[in-house]
């Protein structure tokens, strides 16, 4: 069965105009979800917004959002309100400019789609924008309204088709430095540093998403039919901690186990200190 587009639209280079079809490239609705039930009952449980001073319940119609000025003093936002406030989709992807493919931090990549056109007709002008990008190792930045928010959208070229991946704000984006303030600078060299690289290096592959599995989630299908079937399941060791006195021993160790002799940099000079 065909995906079904979660929005269509025009792609806008200029004059140039082509539409186009989006399709989620990501999504967590294959995983196990659970309701919540009464133990006594079994039936599912609802939930109900209930009045923090009166604690009664209050009904869908009399529920209305409120902006917390501070104090709890509350301005109240009708949803026509709302929706007058909010940009009008005129359903374009307007291509604002073009840059590196790798000129944008993925730490700003929010989520991604499938753009493809959306029929036979489109697909020259797809055609001529896809090759002209992938022949300019270029990618596009773009904005619209897609699920009634602006959103800056990055498109690149990926094999017969194109990616969008939305764009976090800037202001959604926390600082790096207020993460990594308190790291001190810890200078690393000699045999440390080479072992390190070894180790590096003897563990180095390629990317490949299947060899990375849910473990998670196949616990969760396992347990469900475990439980279907009256089976029961034994619970999971869990790894006994480290016994490694030392970072350099637990690098040796490491080493060892990766295979291969200790680098033979480690056995000459030390390196220089790292600036």
């Amino acid at each position: 069965m065909a995906p079904r587009a979660v929005w269509k639209g025009v792609l806008k280079i200029a004059e140039v105009s082509c539409p186009v079809s989006l399709y989620t490239a990501a999504s967590t609705a294959e995983r196990i979800s659970f309701h919540t039930l009464n133990r006594k009952t079994g039936n599912r449980v609802h939930r109900q917004y209930i009045d923090e001073v009166s604690g009664k319940p209050v009904e869908t119609e009399d529920q209305v959002k409120g902006y917390d000025k501070g104090n709890g003093d509350y301005v109240l936002l009708e949803p026509e309100e709302i929706a007058a406030a909010i940009p009008e989709s005129d359903k374009t992807l307007t291509v604002e400019t073009f840059l590196r493919c790798d000129e944008i931090d993925e730490i700003f990549f929010d989520k991604p789609y499938y753009v493809a056109p959306a029929s036979p007709v489109a697909s020259e002008a797809f055609a001529l924008i896809r090759e002209g990008m992938k022949d300019q190792k270029s990618a596009a930045l773009a904005r619209t309204v897609i699920f009634r928010r602006m959103r800056s959208i990055l498109i690149r070229p990926q094999d017969e088709g194109l990616v969008a991946t939305t764009l976090n704000f800037d202001y959604e984006v926390r600082s790096a430095e207020d993460a990594f303030s308190e790291i001190p600078g810890i200078k690393i060299d000699g045999e440390m540093l080479d072992l390190a690289e070894h180790i590096i290096k003897t563990k180095a592959g390629r990317f490949d998403p299947k060899q990375f599995d849910d473990r998670y989630e196949a616990a969760l299908a396992e347990l469900v039919q475990a439980k279907i079937e009256g089976r029961k399941i034994k619970p999971q060791k869990r790894p006994e901690p480290s016994k490694v006195v030392s970072l350099m021993e637990a690098l040796r160790q490491s080493a060892k186990a990766g295979g291969g002799e200790k680098p033979a940099a480690a056995k000459q000079s030390p390196r220089k200190k790292a600036s």
